[in-house]
């Protein structure tokens, strides 16, 4: 009895397809949610215009839109990265969707890359979106971009690794209330839009050591400055990558 010929051919397919499939699955829910989409797209807009426009903080000489820019983009990443990521994550956990998926042919290591690749994709369109939105009121970048890039990246692994922690240790109703709370917290302490230097100087020692903060002064200093390449801030974002996405893989809980 000879064997049959199946078509399509039964098994896994290739790896490298697996995680593209998935990474434009979390991409396309990520877009459809409407309060992920408040959080990434609609609240940096917002105040990225209403403070260009309006004189309601003194962000010192020059144009405000050259001050608050840099911040708005951390903000975004920080929206992405880690609020809509932990709070998404969290409740795929509660409902038993990552368990599912880590029996899956798709490797537990895999669908991670996979939520990581999903959040690149939606910075990358959320850069575009408000970088469009900066010019149209007269923002002034300057620097390299390869430091803005390796800051944005930085800024990424941080706060990914952060918000993974978070979803994979907490129930999903407290890592929802956990996330907008530290969300709305580092828009206000993390230096987005209130220079750091307004702070007590007591205070802005340790708000530096934020990973909001390190991500807009070190893109205000490459973008509105012109520096090279701002490494204090970046080797802050780099040890709480390490410290963070080291937590996560340790302590994650699947279920």
């Amino acid at each position: 009895m000879s064997a049959g010929t199946y078509t399509p051919r039964p098994g896994a397919a290739p790896l490298p397809r697996m995680i593209a499939a998935q990474t434009a699955l979390e991409t396309r829910m990520l877009l459809r949610n409407g309060e992920q989409l408040l959080l990434t797209v609609i609240i940096p807009t917002l105040l990225l215009v209403l403070f260009s426009a309006v004189d309601i903080v003194d962000t010192g000489s020059g144009a405000s839109v050259d001050f608050l820019a840099p911040g708005i983009l951390a903000l975004a990443v920080m929206s992405t990265a880690f609020t809509g990521q932990a709070i998404a994550t969290g409740f795929e956990r509660r409902y038993g969707v990552l368990k599912r998926l880590g029996a899956s042919p798709l490797p537990r290591w895999a669908l991670m890359t996979a939520k990581t690749l999903s959040v690149l994709v939606t910075e990358v369109l959320q850069v575009l979106l408000l970088t469009a939105i900066a010019f149209a009121l007269g923002w002034s970048p300057q620097g390299n971009p390869l430091s803005v890039l390796l800051l944005l990246v930085l800024g990424t692994a941080a706060f990914s690794g952060l918000g993974l922690l978070m979803a994979g240790t907490l129930k999903a109703e407290a890592t929802l209330a956990a996330a907008n709370l530290v969300f709305l917290l580092l828009l206000v302490g993390g230096g987005v839009i209130v220079p750091l230097d307004k702070f007590p100087d007591a205070v802005q020692s340790m708000l530096g050591l934020l990973p909001i903060s390190a991500l807009s002064e070190g893109l205000r200093d490459v973008l509105q400055h012109g520096a090279s390449m701002p490494w204090g801030q970046a080797g802050i974002l780099a040890v709480w990558a390490v410290l963070g996405l080291g937590a996560a893989a340790k302590f994650f809980r699947w279920e």
